[in-house]
């Protein structure tokens, strides 16, 4: 599964919730994270934070009073339960050590985020070699019964007046950065594109669904949270 937008947009937020919450509903799930540039505890921060209710910034720098005492108690207790079943990467980003990690820890479930900073084996040319040598990589883990998503950057478009910029609606399957193996080897893609209109409002367009119908979902982005929920159902993409 690959997942690109904007910076901004989202992409790390709404991957490690649903990656929390398969957890959660998943009692033999294990998954494994590489992320080029948030440590695990911030992601657990954030995730802390949605769980808890309390805002990010207030956990971020522990400004926490007794009021917030028995959310951050449940919060916790839900992250200590699947604690033992959620590994982080360290340097070196290379998917040599994103492959030893996910073997020792007998992984169902390997996140990358973002690609374009992970680094496969042997040498190549340019960026889009390595991104190509990569999902060639990931296209065997996947073979091997391995759930995977990957986070991606996108390229930005031109408008109809020729301005540079990351709008939603301009963002397609050839906005992914650097290769065009991205897209052709996941078998679903989706990019998420911000309501120029809304502050909260995020569009999950699904570009590409290699085994089902592809849909896309409106979803609301509680930034202060780092939550993502439900808004409604858009119809059926063509």
């Amino acid at each position: 599964t690959l997942i690109g937008g904007a910076p901004g947009a989202g992409k790390t937020a709404f991957t490690m919730q649903a990656v929390v919450d398969a957890l959660r509903l998943t009692p033999t799930l294990r998954a494994v994270v590489c992320n080029i540039e948030m440590s695990p505890s911030v992601l657990l921060d954030r995730q802390l934070s949605r769980l808890s209710g309390i805002g990010v910034s207030a956990i971020r720098y522990r400004q926490l009073g007794d009021q917030h005492a028995k959310r951050l108690d449940t919060a916790l207790n839900t992250l200590e339960e699947i604690a033992e079943r959620l590994c982080f990467v360290g340097m070196p980003f290379t998917l040599d050590n994103v492959a030893a990690s996910a073997d020792a820890f007998d992984a169902d479930l390997l996140v990358l985020d973002y690609i374009q900073r992970i680094t496969p084996p042997g040498e190549h040319g340019d960026k889009r070699g390595s991104v190509d040598a990569s999902m060639n990589y990931l296209r065997r883990f996947a073979d091997a019964g391995v759930a995977v998503i990957v986070v991606a950057a996108v390229s930005r478009t031109k408008d109809s007046k020729g301005r540079s910029s990351y709008s939603g609606d301009g963002l397609n399957l050839a906005s992914f950065r650097e290769s065009s193996e991205l897209e052709f080897g996941a078998d679903d893609a989706f990019i998420l594109a911000p309501d120029p209109k809304s502050d909260d409002l995020v569009t999950l367009r699904h570009l590409k669904a290699r085994h089902t119908e592809p849909r896309d979902l409106l979803l609301t982005f509680d930034r202060r949270r780092q939550s993502f929920t439900p808004a409604e159902t858009i119809a059926d993409s063509p």
